[in-house]
């Protein structure tokens, strides 16, 4: 079969690897029909070789597809069904599972306990689990996680409950939306354009974009969101200021962080962290917790995957901020959203995806997804 491999930082190559095959009784093959590019996948693709990357490795973990196999435990599903993978593998029965902690499911935990389930694609510290990326792909713990859809479910938003929306979920979930209330969103790539959209599904009254990709304030614009455009601001506490001015003063209800490490900051600041060599990693952090009303609630949904110092914890302890955050645990959220998107996918959540190309066009669509360039959103592979 064909397969997306790491080689090394920004080298990814398509080859010929062989095809999996059923291991243990829980698992499953499914032939993969559409795997999505997630914005993480950008972390290995610049990143992977400080995070545990070996070349060769198969990445990706956005997958769905139809089943072309199953062990003897598996059930619920059934070769010729159409399924999606969510990117957490877990049980669905041990103590974290049966919480609703998917991402925490101890019988896939790595490093002893010291890092979460494992996950598809990404790195030998969770696992290193062959991805999605391929024409094939071995799934798992088949008999707990993979969700079954048909055609009342559009096949680009069904996809999306692989990650994408089960993520986003998470991150309204978290962040305590009420009706009537204001969320500030940080960052619209795909999480937070459909943070947006369920923030106000879920009855907010306003909800702000915070972003510095024009074709991305404008998606945001188009669903109801208040763009507010980064690069016009000099400093981060400027973009502070802009909101508690739209407030009134106050600060935002809710905020959400859906950009990560991965923040740039303003264009004088990005200048002057390049001067030092040490990129503030913290800046949509930073941002979201100053944007917040006293006694609000932070949902950060971005991933952080290292020590940072100087985190602001006087100031959270003085606005009584409360801050929730952590890997999605996509099966607590999957049946709720495939009963929103069984209604006529409300959210447009298939138009999320902006790009579409054959597998062996990846290298090529992540340098784009990685420069943002041409309006690049959300794309999808098809092997």
């Amino acid at each position: 079969m064909l397969a997306v491999r790491w080689m090394g930082p920004r080298k990814l190559s398509v080859d010929e690897v062989p095809d999996p095959k059923i291991e243990q009784p829980t698992d499953a093959i499914i032939r993969v029909t559409a795997t999505g590019i997630c914005g993480s996948d950008l972390h290995l693709y610049d990143h992977g070789a400080t995070l545990a990357m070996k070349p060769g490795d198969i990445i990706g973990h956005e997958p769905m597809g139809v089943v072309e196999e199953v062990g003897s435990q598996v059930s619920h599903i059934a070769p010729g069904d159409t399924v999606v993978v969510p990117f957490n593998i877990s049980c669905g029965g041990c103590f974290m599972c049966t919480r609703g902690l998917y991402s925490q499911c101890e019988e896939t935990q790595n490093l002893g306990g010291r890092k979460g389930a494992s996950l598809f694609g990404y790195t030998h510290l969770y696992g290193g689990v062959p991805g999605g990326q391929a024409q094939y792909l071995r799934v798992p713990m088949a008999h707990f996680g993979p969700i079954r859809v048909d055609e009342s479910v559009p096949e680009l938003a069904a996809m999306l409950l692989s990650d994408v929306l089960p993520t986003s979920w998470q991150a309204v979930k978290y962040a305590d939306v009420e009706p009537g209330s204001t969320v500030a969103i940080f960052g619209l790539g795909p999480i937070g354009q459909m943070s947006s959209r369920i923030a106000l599904h879920h009855g907010a009254a306003r909800v702000i974009g915070v972003d510095n990709v024009a074709e991305r304030l404008q998606m945001a614009a188009r669903y109801g969101v208040e763009p507010l455009d980064a690069t016009q601001f000099d400093s981060p506490g400027d973009v502070v200021a802009a909101i508690e001015q739209l407030t009134k003063g106050r600060g935002a209800d809710s905020v959400i962080d859906a950009v990560g490490m991965d923040a740039a900051g303003s264009a004088p600041d990005r200048v002057l962290q390049t001067l030092k060599m040490q990129p503030d990693r913290l800046i949509g952090l930073r941002e979201a917790l100053g944007s917040v009303r006293r006694g609000g609630t932070v949902s950060v949904i971005g991933v952080y995957s290292m020590w940072f110092p100087n985190f602001p914890i006087g100031d959270l302890f003085d606005k009584q901020v409360t801050l929730r955050w952590g890997q999605a645990n996509v099966r607590r959220w999957t049946a709720d959203i495939l009963e929103v998107l069984r209604n006529g996918d409300p959210w447009d959540a298939a138009g999320l995806v902006t790009n579409q190309a054959p597998l062996q066009s990846a290298p090529q669509m992540y340098e784009a997804f990685k420069r943002k360039e041409n309006g690049v959103v959300k794309v999808v592979l098809r092997p």
